[in-house]
């Protein structure tokens, strides 16, 4: 299927379908991406479910439906504010993939059907699609870093995230001397990678790791300007998750505290930051949209390349 993708062209949808009560163990992205072959379909969406719970779900199936429903529902309404002509309307497909990063060996079908006492007679008014499914814990190194890309070696580093010292260290090191042979033009992938690796070592590794990892992962940088950004996304990062332990109590400090973490990072990537975005982040009390906002923050290109409009206060 890949041949027939254009992925030059791909674009991210700057929209997740998941519910706040679900954030904490599962995210998603969604792509969309021209059809390259001459066909009706012009394009399809690629919807990207990461489950992070380490326990089976084995209603999988059920809500890969409904998250796609939820993404076709979201295409009619903007047809509906668009004033797109009815003769015009068709639904794009969606692959769906799920990313499982738990330990436990995934063995459940994912299939709606695979839920239901089903006899033959009624299975042709069952939906039936198929869903791409990757269990990371499983899969062999080699078919990760197959195409040398940076996601297969982040990848292989969340492999090793709960074991021993040793291994973790050999996976940052190669991951991280991989993804610094990244040149110029792609410095927005080089910084989301280092981001995550960062992210990982703090969420994920113990606290008395984490200096040594930190510095494991600087270490490899070869570029002086990329260590120096590298330093300072970290020590960003470091002071965030301190400000959130040390304020856990108090709603009231913990908001302020990302706040002010965010700012830091908008700053430090984007100086000089307008006035009326430091406003608006200083105006808003939601903790989550403030989390999502720190992490569109290092992928941003451009102050522009974040969407306002769903992080509201």
């Amino acid at each position: 299927m890949v041949g027939h993708l254009d992925f030059s062209q791909l674009t991210h949808i700057n929209r997740s379908f998941v519910p706040d009560n679900l954030r904490e163990q599962e995210s998603d992205i969604v792509y969309r991406v021209p059809f390259r072959d001459e066909s009706k379909t012009e394009e399809l969406l690629i919807y990207i479910l990461i489950e992070h719970q380490s326990t089976i779900d084995t209603t999988m199936g059920f809500r890969m439906l409904f998250y796609m429903t939820q993404i076709w529902d979201f295409q009619r309404r903007e047809w509906a504010s668009n004033n797109v002509p009815r003769s015009q309307r068709r639904f794009r497909p969606i692959v769906p993939i799920v990313f499982y990063t738990g330990e436990q060996t995934w063995q459940t079908p994912v299939a709606l059907s695979a839920q239901m006492d089903l006899p033959s007679v009624l299975s042709e008014f069952v939906p039936t699609f198929n869903t791409l499914f990757l269990s990371v814990k499983d899969a062999d190194t080699a078919d990760l870093t197959r195409t040398d890309h940076p996601f297969g070696w982040l990848l292989t580093v969340l492999q090793k995230e709960h074991t021993d010292k040793e291994e973790i260290r050999t996976a940052l090191m190669e991951a991280v001397a991989h993804i610094d042979t990244l040149d110029t033009e792609k410095t927005q992938q080089w910084q989301r990678a280092i981001f995550y690796l960062y992210l990982l070592i703090l969420h994920r590794r113990p606290s008395v790791e984490h200096d040594e990892l930190k510095t494991l992962v600087y270490d490899q940088m070869k570029e002086t300007s990329r260590k120096e950004e590298g330093a300072a996304m970290a020590q960003t990062m470091a002071e965030y998750l301190m400000e959130q332990g040390e304020k856990r109590g108090e709603k009231r400090g913990q908001t302020q505290a990302k706040r002010e973490a965010v700012l830091k990072l908008l700053r430090l990537r984007f100086d000089p930051v307008p006035e009326p975005i430091v406003s608006r982040i200083t105006a808003m009390r939601s903790l989550s949209r403030l989390d999502a906002l720190f992490e569109k923050a290092v992928a941003a290109q451009t102050l522009d390349d974040i969407d306002w409009r769903n992080l509201e206060v």
